[in-house]
């Protein structure tokens, strides 16, 4: 299997290219109404099948931007991608996209790397070796209140008033990275339930845009692991807090909550 290292060389070599090619010119257009790509998604989705394939000849292949393969199915591992994650800002010139990969065995996930060149930013994690960014180990913050909570956001509604509103990147996967840095306390987001991830582990994908989506989705699970963030659902550790989040959001949004006590563990 792929050691964190190699995957990150692929991961940044992958940022190198989207960012070089930022603010050129290329053809984009929306796959379906809001969800927008382009030629530079396709190019870096192209470079890390090739790339991350010859790491692992034996790992299936999901990526947001590639058909999907059913006999992944079957295979051991599985390769998890999106090129560019968070396209909108990338197409609009700002930060908040990154190369998002993730390894995936027996649906847990071992690897998860996030390369956001235009932050400065290479997030990495394996099981069971804690999750770091530029090389410093993270921890998550240890917050059990609800109230208080920050969250990425552009704006809050009147009803979570007594959360706390922190800079939100287009990407959902550095949203969820934020997390496990200590940075954000819990991020919301009510994709991830309709691909029915449950209890850490990427239960089921959908078909066509349910299986773009899914992509997405699976990509991003190895941030809410990593730093020891915990769950998709409404899975807090407190009750008070899973019961106010199903209160605002209903029973299909997402609260992503650090387990306590264990500082830059991962799974």
């Amino acid at each position: 299997m792929p050691v964190l290292e190699e995957v990150s060389r692929v991961a940044a070599e992958a940022g190198r290219i989207a960012h070089s090619r930022s603010g050129s010119a290329f053809s984009r257009w929306e796959k379906v109404p809001g969800h927008p790509v382009c030629d530079v998604d396709l190019e870096v989705d192209a470079f890390l099948r090739e790339h991350l394939t010859a790491l692992d000849p034996e790992a299936g292949w999901l990526s947001e931007e590639t058909l999907d393969a059913s006999d992944r199915i079957e295979r051991p591992r599985l390769w998890v991608v999106d090129p560019i994650d968070g396209t909108r800002d990338y197409l609009r010139g700002r930060p908040g996209w990154a190369v998002s990969i993730a390894l995936v065995e027996d649906r847990v996930p071992v690897i998860g790397v996030l390369d956001a060149p235009a932050r400065g930013e290479h997030w990495a994690a394996a099981r069971g070796q804690g999750a770091r960014r530029n090389g410093v180990l993270l921890c998550a913050s240890g917050r059990s209140e609800l109230a208080g909570a920050r969250v990425p956001t552009d704006q809050l509604p009147a009803a979570d008033a007594d959360l706390v509103a922190v800079p939100k990147p287009n990407s959902i996967a550095l949203r969820i990275a934020l997390v496990a840095a200590g940075e954000a306390d819990l991020v919301v987001t009510l994709m991830g339930l309709r691909m029915g991830y449950r209890g850490g582990r990427a239960d089921r994908f959908g078909g066509g845009r349910d299986r773009q989506r899914g992509a997405r989705s699976a990509a991003r699970l190895q941030y809410c692991v990593g730093g020891s963030v915990r769950g998709i659902g409404i899975d807090s550790g407190h009750p008070s807090g899973r019961r106010r989040t199903a209160a605002r959001t209903g029973a299909r949004s997402g609260l992503k909550r650090r387990r306590a006590g264990h500082p830059g563990k991962w799974g």
